[in-house]
């Protein structure tokens, strides 16, 4: 039942959602709309009681955006998504009349994180690049091209300054700090640090050939970092290849699309 500006809006259990393949229409597709806005075709208008009540389609307005926007979408086309849901595996993106794209959790950011929702919330307006579309119109995307190469965010920073950054993983052989979700640096081992924690650290170097930052801890906060959004690098309508790694660098890491 929709909420219309005076009026009562319904759409049927088999026009709630586009099935994509063999999917049938499960409860969990009415559930999760409640006290959300929905998209629709209107089918028809019927009077009971002598109030208008309208039927609507959901089906028919994403199987629209299928054949005209979503079957025209090629791998490296940036487009703007809007979160819906997120899961410990990745975020699942509104491109259109409610139709779902996944960005999985490592097409993030280079910066790997423990959950999505340390970087991202529900509702976030987001520009993503399609990875893949499969025949039947499942949308893979990645948006980690879209924040910047090693070199771009290398060069926000200059040796001897001090930071702050993000704890997101502690190993035995040294701390790695976020320092943008598409750098991240690495500190010796110290005593009363933890996961996704705040951290000042002091930047001992840069060293390119080797994509590697060194970093000293001078101090810790057990309260969540406030999480700005982060930054987008590129801004274009569609890539080709992206290149995170600088010329003459020891590891490569590439995107084709």
């Amino acid at each position: 039942h929709i909420a219309l500006d005076g009026a009562v809006g319904i759409i049927p259990k088999e026009e709630v959602v586009l099935p994509i393949g063999n999917e049938s229409i499960k409860d969990i597709a009415i559930l999760t709309r409640v006290g959300k806005r929905v998209c629709f075709h209107v089918k028809e208008m019927i009077e009971e009681g002598g109030e208008p009540r309208f039927i609507l389609s959901r089906r028919s307005a994403q199987r629209e955006c299928l054949q005209m926007k979503v079957k025209h979408l090629y791998p490296g086309d940036v487009i703007e998504t809007r979160i819906t849901h997120i899961e410990p595996f990745g975020i699942f993106l509104d491109i259109g009349c409610g139709l779902i794209s996944l960005l999985p959790i490592d097409a993030i950011s280079v910066s790997r994180i423990t959950h999505p929702k340390l970087r991202h919330t529900l509702g976030e307006v987001l520009k993503v690049v399609v990875k893949s579309v499969s025949p039947d119109g499942r949308v893979t995307a990645t948006r980690r091209e879209l924040l910047g190469t090693w070199e771009e965010n290398a060069a926000l920073f200059n040796p001897g300054e001090t930071v702050f950054g993000i704890i997101r993983s502690i190993e035995s052989y040294g701390i790695f700090v976020e320092l943008t979700p598409n750098l991240t640096g690495l500190a010796e081992l110290r005593g009363g640090v933890s996961l996704n924690a705040g951290a000042t650290v002091y930047i001992k170097s840069i060293l390119k050939e080797r994509m590697k930052i060194k970093l000293i801890v001078l101090d810790v906060t057990d309260k969540p970092p406030a999480l700005p959004l982060p930054s987008v690098f590129l801004d274009t309508a569609h890539m080709d290849y992206w290149r995170y790694s600088p010329v003459g660098a020891q590891k490569v890491i590439e995107t084709y699309f």
